[in-house]
């Protein structure tokens, strides 16, 4: 990882996008004087499964997976990361082992914020307190929801359920493809089945006419006929 000067916590527009938005200007001015800003090159990691940390990363730019290992080896991922996320903060709250992977998507863009400014937060600030409440319960029912997914809805109905959440998400280039670039094999661990079946799924859209493909990239030709197939119209 490289390092590199960027602007003061104070003065970013980030935070507006997590629970550090409920730090006071004081606060901000410590993590400014101790963050580290980093750069993450795509493919690397940012903190493996197991691992114990001693601050947060704070996204500035970059998508990021974050991932859990199954006793089979099989990774799957559990959610997509993307500027304003804050990775790291379950486990440095609770003071245990990362229990998830996080793996860089793209190029990353990083401020790495010490344990003890959060944790000095917690204990003197109830509106920052709140807030990671209010973040964690978001993540718990992002959870629940893929739970339910898992048991409920189809290879199909997943795969395009991922396509269009990365295209309401992410948005599309100049030739409407996706942005985000994710391998088969992601999307695949993703939405928990194996590589070849989302394949096979991904070439019936292409054959409807619902998508194109050029290489790794996907574009929605038919998005209406994609969500009447996740709501199973």
């Amino acid at each position: 990882m490289e390092e590199y000067q960027d602007e003061r916590c104070e003065n970013c527009i980030i935070r507006q996008l997590n629970s550090l938005k409920a730090l006071s200007k004081e606060e901000l001015k410590k993590i400014s004087d101790s963050k580290v800003t980093k750069t993450i090159k795509k493919g690397d990691a940012i903190f493996t499964e197991g691992e114990r940390l001693n601050g947060v990363f704070c996204v500035r730019n970059g998508v990021s997976k974050l991932s859990k290992m199954s006793d089979n080896g099989k990774d799957t991922i559990v959610k997509i990361a993307a500027k304003g996320e804050v990775l790291g903060q379950r486990s440095v709250i609770t003071d245990e082992k990362t229990n998830l992977s996080a793996v860089a998507l793209n190029n990353m863009e990083l401020c790495y914020i010490p344990k003890k400014h959060l944790t000095d937060s917690l204990n003197i600030n109830p509106l920052f307190t709140k807030a990671i409440l209010v973040h964690m319960a978001s993540d718990l029912k992002f959870a629940d929801n893929i739970i339910v997914n898992m048991a409920q809805k189809n290879v199909r109905q997943r795969v395009a359920e991922v396509l269009t959440y990365l295209y309401d998400n992410f948005g599309v280039d100049s030739e409407d493809y996706i942005t985000l670039t994710l391998t088969r094999e992601d999307i695949a661990n993703v939405v928990g089945t194996a590589k070849e079946a989302c394949i096979r799924t991904l070439t019936s859209f292409r054959k409807e006419g619902w998508i194109s493909t050029k290489g790794k990239r996907i574009k929605l030709n038919d998005k209406a006929a994609l969500q009447k197939l996740i709501d199973g119209i």
